[in-house]
């Protein structure tokens, strides 16, 4: 079973925001999770964490003058993790109908719902999902800040999936320069980033 890691607060069709469990958790740049709506499981590749106040407009001070570690400040001031919170963001990039289905690399026809639970996919999951690169499209053409890097980031962490991580680099390198053909100094920065 997947590690259930947050629940949705906020989802559209190409986009959904999660919060965590556990405070200062989210999953690493680049990973794959999923949530699921009835039977359709949507996929997203996580774009963006952060750890703010749960109130929008108090920002958290500076406690640990006085205190020796960063572990003390939380152990002073138990409030804090009823004060903050930690959300991470994805952009939705596939879904399946069900389990038995191969996964579909484009967007689900309604979005998650809001209080569905978010669980980090697992490697034969991440594997399965990445066979077909037809999701990268997706990625590339999202307005999320970072881009480059995020797609760098996810295919990192997807071939840690793979037996052979440098066949799956390769083959996305080779993707990437079809769908990049024209903006060679923009493959070449996410090609540098996905070396082993």
């Amino acid at each position: 079973m997947s590690d259930k890691i947050g629940e949705v607060i906020e989802a559209s069709t190409s986009q959904l925001v999660a919060e965590c469990y556990e405070l200062h958790t989210p999953p690493p740049l680049g990973s794959l999770v999923k949530t699921a709506d009835g039977e359709i499981e949507i996929y997203g590749v996580v774009c963006n964490a952060a750890t703010e106040s749960i109130e929008p407009n108090r920002r958290p001070i500076a406690r640990g003058k006085e205190e020796v570690t960063e572990e003390n400040i939380y152990r002073q001031n138990p409030q804090l993790s009823k004060l903050l919170r930690t959300t991470f963001d994805t952009l939705v990039v596939g879904h399946s109908k069900g389990e038995a289905t191969s996964p579909l690399h484009y967007l689900p026809p309604r979005p998650a719902r809001v209080h569905s639970f978010v669980y980090l996919c697992e490697k034969d999951e991440v594997c399965r999902f990445t066979q077909s690169l037809d999701f990268l499209p997706i990625l590339l053409s999202t307005r999320a800040e970072a881009v480059d890097e995020i797609v760098s980031a996810c295919l990192r962490q997807a071939s840690c999936a793979h037996e052979d991580q440098r066949t799956f680099l390769v083959r996305s390198g080779k993707e990437l320069a079809i769908l990049l053909g024209a903006e060679l100094n923009r493959l070449n920065a996410i090609l540098r980033r996905i070396r082993l």
